[in-house]
């Protein structure tokens, strides 16, 4: 991603330097993998090269709205994809799409398209990985920060519920993804 190096490096530095500290699962790392996570159900879905560029930016700025607030962090990070991007060459249409995908990873998440779903199963990933409880641990440390009340069980009920009610969209999540996390729903069913 030379030709937008630039981008890159602004919103890593920015990511590392500016992100509450106390946001345990929305951090730099999280973004870094999504863009992987991207990268690779994107060339699997076989979307054309201007797609898989327009796919890496949303994934680079879909949390960035958490440098604004934690309250709707897409719409902000929407908000700072239109202002920034403006003087780089990418379209209006360019920048609605990336805006459409950064909006739809807003849980319940509402792919409306390919690009959109390569995206959100991309934020989602973990889901089906051998990682879950490692990014699942970070976000309830992430929720409990800001929510003390929210207890053990609490957590528990949330991820049963958001489990279940959770789908894949794109082909290769559904097939490679989807097994894994309902192996996960019936293990913290059972505990």
């Amino acid at each position: 991603m030379i030709k937008y190096k630039n981008i890159y490096d602004s919103i890593f530095t920015r990511l590392e330097d500016n992100l509450d500290e106390n946001l345990t699962y929305h951090t730099l790392e999280h973004t870094q993998l999504v863009i992987n996570w991207a990268r690779e159900i994107a060339k699997i879905e076989g979307v054309n090269e201007r797609e898989f560029i327009l796919i890496e930016i949303a994934a680079l700025y879909h949390d960035c709205g958490f440098l604004v607030s934690r309250e709707e962090h897409e719409k902000r990070g929407c908000e700072l994809a239109r202002a920034e991007l403006i003087d780089e060459d990418f379209t209006q249409d360019e920048i609605e799409s990336i805006c459409g995908m950064i909006m739809a990873t807003r849980i319940p998440q509402t792919p409306t398209n390919q690009l959109e779903r390569v995206l959100v199963d991309a934020d989602l990933y973990y889901l089906g990985t051998k990682d879950y409880d490692k990014y699942s641990n970070f976000l309830y440390a992430e929720l409990k920060f800001f929510n003390q009340a929210l207890s053990d069980e609490d957590w528990k009920q949330i991820q049963i519920k958001f489990l279940e009610t959770h789908e894949y969209t794109t082909d290769f999540a559904k097939d490679h993804l989807e097994p894994a996390k309902k192996l996960h729903l019936e293990r913290i069913k059972k505990s």
